[in-house]
């Protein structure tokens, strides 16, 4: 579960049990990453609505697998196996084509973004993601000029750029926190992006 101690879904009451009743998956699952926030519930519920309207809401324009393997890039290069196992089965289950996801992962895993079977501007995006997470200060300009050159225009740059720096908060969160898979279902996200207040899991 985690290092520290967490409050199961049937031992929860008042704020966090109204929270735990708002991310839930199937049987009551709560995800580790969340359950690791017990302690204070406040925290969870800055997670969720951060992770919602970063990842999983109606405004992007980036398509939502895509920003999935952006989130599996960047926990690979934080060693976050956590996020990389659930966040490669909601790419797999979005991208809905197995073979070409299976390559994707396995080019992640051997940190070799042109063996990804993306486009030459999803790769500029990996880029950006992989400085973005290794080196941030010294990002430039010009990291962001390469974006626009490949494509992509200001409002999917940013998208780009909230991706990466929500997959870096959410490695931390678990690395520091020591979470594991352990009960998890893994893959399962807020598949509602219409509603930003509808953190279901299925």
């Amino acid at each position: 579960m985690s290092w520290i101690k967490t409050i199961p879904f049937e031992q929860a009451t008042g704020k966090l049990k109204m929270l735990y009743q708002r991310v839930t998956g199937p049987d009551n699952n709560v995800d580790n990453i969340m359950m690791s926030h017990s302690l204070r519930p406040h925290t969870m519920e800055g997670h969720m609505a951060i992770y919602k309207y970063v990842l999983h809401h109606s405004g992007n324009t980036v398509p939502k697998w895509f920003l999935e393997v952006l989130g599996v890039w960047v926990s690979r290069l934080n060693g976050c196996d956590y996020c990389v196992q659930h966040h490669f089965a909601g790419m797999k289950r979005l991208l809905q084509d197995d073979p070409r996801a299976d390559a994707i992962g396995a080019a992640i895993d051997a940190l070799d973004i042109s063996a990804t079977p993306l486009t030459a501007a999803q790769h500029a995006a990996m880029i950006y993601a992989q400085k973005l997470t290794q080196d941030p200060a010294a990002m430039v300009e010009a990291d962001v000029q390469a974006l626009r050159d490949a494509g992509y225009d200001d409002g999917e740059i940013l998208e780009i750029n909230q991706v990466t720096a929500y997959f870096s908060y959410a490695n931390r969160t678990v690395l520091g926190l020591g979470c594991s898979t352990k009960g998890d279902i893994i893959g399962l996200s807020p598949n509602n992006s219409d509603d930003p207040d509808d953190w279901g899991h299925s």
